[in-house]
């Protein structure tokens, strides 16, 4: 399982060991200082003798490209604050249909509606389930997602089923 942290500061970790290992520490107790796995020292150790100091460089994240580049982003963020209406949207919340259609008219980039939800969690959205109006369904009250910005309280905690987010 991979360690928490950016691929920058994993590699820090690695050159740290790197240094311990130089001084003359052992496997097990570098593996202590830095909490890593004595396998993982000893991996790096020998990665360190074959291949030298920038084996323990960190590797490009394998995967394609994002379509949206991060000043596309950052625009589309600002679209997003200014609200469903003023994209001149006839729905009062933003779903991710909606958001599509946005992207692809502004940036003429297609997403599917069903791929959407990754970009705005990577611009700190989070989707919402509510109630429509009494229609009823085979399942039960039909439901319906929009997407709010998430709190920056930086608080972790999950919300109790009692706190709802603010309206848009």
């Amino acid at each position: 399982m991979r360690p928490k942290g950016s691929a920058k500061s994993l590699e820090a970790r690695r050159r740290r060991a790197a240094k311990y290992l130089a001084q003359g520490k052992g496997i097990r107790e570098v593996a202590r200082r830095i909490g890593a796995a004595p396998s993982s020292v000893k991996r790096w150790k020998d990665a360190l003798e074959n291949g030298g100091r920038t084996a323990l460089n960190a590797k490009p994240h394998p995967g394609r490209p994002t379509r949206l580049s991060w000043e596309q982003r950052k625009h589309l963020l600002q679209i997003l604050h200014r609200g469903p209406q003023a994209a001149q949207l006839a729905d009062g919340h933003w779903t991710c249909r909606s958001v599509a259609t946005v992207i692809r008219h502004y940036f003429g980039i297609r997403y599917h509606p069903d791929h959407v939800s990754r970009v705005l969690r990577s611009l700190g959205w989070t989707y919402q389930t509510i109630p429509r109006k009494k229609k009823q369904t085979a399942g039960g009250i039909e439901r319906a997602h929009r997407w709010i910005q998430a709190p920056s309280c930086g608080s972790k905690r999950s919300r109790t089923k009692t706190e709802t987010h603010p309206p848009l």
